[in-house]
């Protein structure tokens, strides 16, 4: 045996689940991004501050990079505190939501674009997570925020900037009665991942009515995540993105 193996067989290891134990608290999918082209997400919610310092730590030894959603003030002071020096962090602040980078991390650009367009102001922090994912996974973002129905004029101008930005993919994002995404697939020939929001009250709130009617409607073109899941729409939208950018650049070749 001379120790060598094919590009082939490199390539199938690459791809091969690599699951890091971090002191039996948590298995880190450290292969996903290779794998999948997905980046692992840390849930920060339901962690003592130790435990994800630690996740965090070790994330960083072996990607050089670490996403960290749904932090609450605790856990977000520590982290800034701890990776200060020879790290480089981003705040998403209506998200609380954090991505941290050894210095010199360079960040995949693949040339796919990706719009995000919110009903309300409320909405706020389910686009950034949207926005940071697809980010994260090469594409350029563009978000408008507060397009909401309820003045139907709103939704006019961000429609046209996404257009002339020629985004990839469109994700839409609303509350109440979640009807902006049907409206907006009945205007533009993107593909549109509708996500409701918890930002409802009442009968059908907290996003049950949103989620009903993404789900019943008629404009097609349209597919649904579930209530609050930006991260979701994030990975969805950067993939079509994505694949879209690689036939871009053979179509240019």
């Amino acid at each position: 045996m001379k120790g060598k193996i094919s590009i082939e067989e490199a390539e199938k290891a690459l791809r091969i689940d690599a699951i890091e134990q971090v002191a039996n608290i948590a298995r880190l999918d450290v292969s996903r991004e290779v794998r999948r082209g997905v980046p692992e997400i840390i849930l920060a919610e339901g962690k003592s501050v130790e435990d994800l310092v630690s996740i965090c730590t070790r994330m960083l030894e072996k990607n050089g990079r670490v996403i960290i959603s749904r932090l609450d003030d605790s856990q977000l002071s520590k982290l800034n505190e701890t990776f200060d020096r020879g790290y480089e962090r981003q705040q998403f602040t209506h998200a609380k939501s954090l991505v941290i980078r050894k210095k010199g991390y360079s960040r995949l650009e693949t040339g796919g674009k990706v719009g995000v367009l919110t009903a309300g102001t409320v909405d706020l922090g389910v686009a950034e997570e949207a926005a940071m994912m697809a980010q994260e996974m090469g594409c350029s973002t563009f978000v408008e925020a507060d397009a909401g129905v309820a003045g139907i004029h709103r939704v006019v101008e961000p429609l046209r900037n996404m257009i002339e930005k020629d985004v990839d993919c469109l994700i839409v994002i609303a509350g109440r009665e979640g009807a902006l995404p049907t409206v907006v697939a009945g205007l533009v020939d993107i593909p549109i991942i509708a996500v409701p929001t918890s930002s409802g009250y009442g009968y059908g709130g907290k996003g049950r009515a949103a989620l009903m009617a993404m789900l019943q409607a008629c404009s097609l073109g349209l597919a649904v995540v579930n209530i609050d899941s930006g991260i979701a729409a994030g990975v969805v939208a950067a993939q079509i993105s994505n694949r879209v950018a690689r036939a871009r650049s053979l179509t240019k070749k």
